[in-house]
């Protein structure tokens, strides 16, 4: 990484000739944000009620806001490159190794997420998948994870964004399909839209901050998905597309699954679905593409780093043996802690609170003194980092505990 001093010295004439265009950026955010977590807004609004429907707004106009900060950072400083060039211009290397360890453990579990949402939702369609290897019985779900992981693999390959692009746009067509199958099954498939649902459940309200918090946290790729772009000064534009077209699908889910399931929805909504309807066949056919769609994208900024630290791992046959390794682990990670919507909270909570709503503020601070003066932006920034310390504590100690009583079961 270029030091501090280089950084500061450049200028903001240094623009990217090449890169990725406004509408190939706009894919590569939008399936970045609209993910997996989509699947469990009908969850989180269940765990909540009616009024946390409102919160997911809120969350999402806070880290729409907090990506703009980041935005404004890499501008001051065209040389960053990643999320963790911002904290070490913001706090030195020390806080570069801080921020980064959140930085990365949660990309790493974003990963582990994607596995064990594969596994879930093949095993609904094929439960009596399992096999024996070397003496052990592998179930539908952990076999499933492992042929998962096989396939996104040569996907983790590829190093342009822009090719990566087209795989995202992939990722948007099946959330549209997911939720044209959900409306399909309330409809014609006779599940309906007459749950009432609850206004109110301050019990479960920390689990749909958390859940919030998740989807739209990718904070942790944005300077990476900034940097490819061929003109960054459209950076702002593509952040309004993108926040605003993943609430609206996220809000449209949200409601149409809890209209159908009310307090009874599951972690993922297509594991509430009726078996053995095609509706509900093509809803998880097109979940499971999904993680294929996102994983290369996911676990790029942490090669990107790797191979900063380590410039041999540039060259070409380590750096896919690298990239293999993080396959690897995330896939042992999932066979041992398959909590899809506790881990999704944790993350949320921990991770993602931290990544995209604490963080920015800090280092846009940090670096703006002008920022720092009393004003309208101050206190919108402080409210946000109150707000984000709040989520983060009361999340935390409740997704954990929700980790630790299940594990032991």
């Amino acid at each position: 990484m270029e030091t501090q001093s280089q950084l500061h010295v450049s200028s903001n004439s240094n623009q990217h000739k090449e890169g990725t265009s406004f509408f190939k950026t706009c894919f590569n955010g939008l399936n970045t944000l609209a993910g997996m977590g989509m699947l469990s807004m009908p969850y989180a609004i269940s765990q909540g009620g009616w009024i946390s429907f409102m919160l997911l707004i809120i969350l999402a106009v806070i880290c729409w806001y907090t990506a703009l900060l980041l935005g404004r950072c890499m501008h001051q400083q065209p040389l960053i490159k990643s999320y963790a060039d911002i904290a070490e211009v913001a706090f030195g290397y020390k806080g570069r190794t801080f921020i980064a360890t959140f930085l990365y453990l949660e990309l790493f579990l974003i990963l582990v997420e994607l596995l064990i949402l594969e596994g879930d939702n093949l095993a609904k369609l094929f439960p009596n998948m399992s096999f024996t290897m070397i003496g052990f019985k592998i179930g539908s779900k952990s076999a499933f994870v492992l042929i998962t992981a096989l396939i996104v693999l040569p996907t983790t390959w590829l190093r342009s964004l822009g090719a990566l692009a087209y795989i995202s746009f992939g990722g948007i067509v099946t959330s549209l399909i997911l939720i044209g199958c959900i409306v399909w099954v309330g409809e014609v498939d006779g599940v309906g839209f007459h749950e009432r649902g609850k206004l109110l459940n301050l019990g479960g309200l920390s689990t749909s901050m958390s859940l919030f918090a998740f989807c739209f946290s990718a904070h942790a790729l944005m300077p990476t998905i900034c940097n490819s772009m061929n003109d960054r000064n459209q950076y702002s534009k593509v952040m309004l597309v993108c926040f605003a077209a993943s609430t609206v699908i996220y809000g449209t889910i949200a409601v149409l699954g809890y209209m159908m399931f009310g307090d009874n929805l599951k972690s993922q909504i297509t594991l509430n679905l009726p078996t053995n309807t095609i509706s509900t066949k093509i809803a998880i056919y097109t979940t499971v593409i999904n993680p294929f769609t996102k994983y290369a994208i996911v676990i790029t900024p942490i090669i990107n780093a790797i191979e900063e630290k380590w410039h041999l791992c540039k060259k070409r046959p380590i750096s896919i043996l690298i990239r293999t390794t993080i396959v690897v682990i995330s896939v042992v990670v999932a066979l041992f802690v398959p909590l899809f919507g506790y881990i999704m909270a944790f993350i949320g909570a921990f991770l993602c609170v931290s990544i995209s709503l604490l963080f920015p503020c800090l280092c846009y601070l940090k670096m703006h003194k002008a920022a720092r003066r009393f004003g309208l932006e101050l206190i919108i920034i402080v409210a946000i980092l109150v707000i984000g310390t709040f989520i983060g504590i009361q999340g935390t100690y409740t997704s954990l505990v929700q980790i630790v009583k299940n594990v032991k079961l």
